[in-house]
């Protein structure tokens, strides 16, 4: 498991490339919510997502070690992230992309320069052949969360909230593969354990959730669940002990649920984030708490306007 020194190493290793996000806060929903309600607002990071933090961290310990090439596979965030890092620092990045993949992240990783290379439409198509390019040409593959290097970047935002608002009670982050929660677990617990973290999953989407009844990692099908960046089919081998050792709670949320909170947000903070971020204002309307001062980490805001439509009550 990574430990906090771990998360506050990534802080200097990246502080150059990342920004400090803003909080952002709406006295309406608050008062739905009962709480005090922050945004932690990974939506406007560099790239469009928290990813950057992990794929900095990591990227930049690959190249300290000598790598001269990456790769990764991503059907978005990660995938800009990685290209952008490798960019940045000169080396040239290969992506893996699903067949599927839509045309606006494409050009977001081509602007960045990277290569991009279609495999299938899965993530189990995707990996491995990310992971053989690396091999053919001697690089190295860059994972989307189940690495130490990308879970301790992830963890920056746990800093951060720290230090951004005084007397937090409770910290809401959305699992996918829980690179990001297992990181802001780290940061947070072992910094001070008395503060709530809550992780929330689509129900359509609920492999953690199940994971933690089960006590044992648990797959599921695939998932239709519009929170794309949430629709990892099992929690990793790294981050789930960390979930296993911390987490408080994990809240399900219906995709109507989801749909409602994006369109809040949208309509009344006029902000454009994804439908993965949604979760954690959806979540944080089902809690059980008054007056408690409350962050829901909004992951990220890349979204395909067309797509927009589909995600409005």
């Amino acid at each position: 498991m990574i430990q906090l020194n771990d998360v506050k190493e990534a802080r200097e290793r990246i502080k150059d490339i990342t920004y400090i996000t803003p909080i952002l806060t709406s006295e309406q929903l608050s008062q739905l919510c009962g709480n005090h309600i922050f945004l932690k607002s990974e939506h406007l990071q560099k790239t469009g997502s928290f990813k950057i933090r992990g794929a900095s961290n990591r990227v930049i310990q690959a190249i300290e070690e000598g790598a001269k090439y990456v790769t990764a596979a991503s059907s978005g965030n990660h995938g800009q992230a990685v290209a952008y890092v490798a960019n940045k620092y000169g080396i040239p990045a290969t992506i893996v992309v699903p067949e599927d993949a839509s045309q606006c992240k494409i050009n977001a990783i081509q602007a960045y320069n990277g290569k991009i290379e279609k495999c299938g439409t899965t993530s189990a198509e995707r990996l491995p052949r990310a992971k053989e390019i690396a091999r053919q040409e001697n690089g190295v593959f860059i994972p989307p969360y189940d690495d130490p290097y990308i879970m301790a970047g992830q963890g920056t935002v746990g800093l951060e909230i720290l230090d951004q608002i005084q007397d937090v009670d409770v910290v809401i982050v959305p699992i996918g593969g829980g690179g990001l929660i297992s990181g802001i677990l780290t940061a947070i617990k072992e910094t001070n354990p008395k503060i709530k973290v809550i992780g929330v999953e689509p129900e359509l989407a609920n492999d953690t959730y199940l994971s933690l009844q089960n006590k044992q990692i648990t797959a599921i099908q695939g998932t239709t669940t519009i929170a794309d960046g949430l629709r990892t089919n099992q929690p990793g081998d790294l981050t789930f002990p960390v979930l296993e050792n911390y987490l408080d709670d994990i809240v399900l949320v219906s995709e109507d649920d989801i749909r409602q909170a994006f369109s809040f947000v949208m309509e009344r903070m006029k902000q454009l984030i994804e439908p993965s971020s949604a979760t954690t204002i959806a979540a944080a309307r089902k809690l059980p708490y008054q007056g408690k001062n409350i962050v829901t980490i909004i992951s990220g805001g890349n979204v395909d306007l067309d797509k927009v439509p589909s995600f409005l009550v």
